[in-house]
């Protein structure tokens, strides 16, 4: 080995590893900004379902809260939906959005409050539902979350 190449080497070694590190920050910086992929998509509300939310009527909702023996509240959304239409529904969705005092969203969690499995919603017809929430941050305003209709299903 001769004198002038173990000079190179260092030289090469200076220049190739700050290149290396910054080229594998950058992936990382790009790997972890990213946005994370979608997963499948929720279904929306149809034109001809957004029409019909005006025959889907929420009444006598009210909001209690309860302990439960590990020190956490229970807050449940009760009421009844009365399909006030022509069509038969299979499944009605509702988001609920929880919000801070300062008016910024906290919580929107959607669920179900017609189901196939307790059987269609006929015209005219009445069904109580029940909405257990325990994940509300303690940052709510403490008032009956927005209900809005985020999908219908015709039966």
């Amino acid at each position: 080995m001769t004198p002038t190449e173990k000079p190179r080497s260092k030289r090469l070694a200076r220049l190739l590893i700050p290149l290396v590190l910054a080229l594998l920050g950058g992936g990382l910086y790009f790997y972890l900004e990213r946005t994370p992929a979608e997963g499948p998509e929720e279904p929306v509300l149809t034109a001809e379902a957004r029409q019909y939310t005006r025959n889907l009527q929420l009444s006598e909702v009210d909001m209690k809260a309860t302990d439960n023996a590990l020190g956490n509240t229970l807050v449940e959304i009760v009421g009844r939906i009365t399909n006030a239409g022509d069509r038969p529904v299979r499944l009605v969705e509702l988001n609920c959005v929880f919000y801070d005092p300062y008016g910024a969203v906290i919580l929107r969690e959607r669920v179900p409050i017609v189901r196939a499995k307790e059987g269609v919603l006929n015209p005219g017809e009445s069904r109580r539902f029940r909405l257990p929430f325990d994940t509300i941050p303690t940052t709510w305003n403490q008032t009956l979350p927005q209900l809005v209709i985020a999908q219908i299903v015709f039966g």
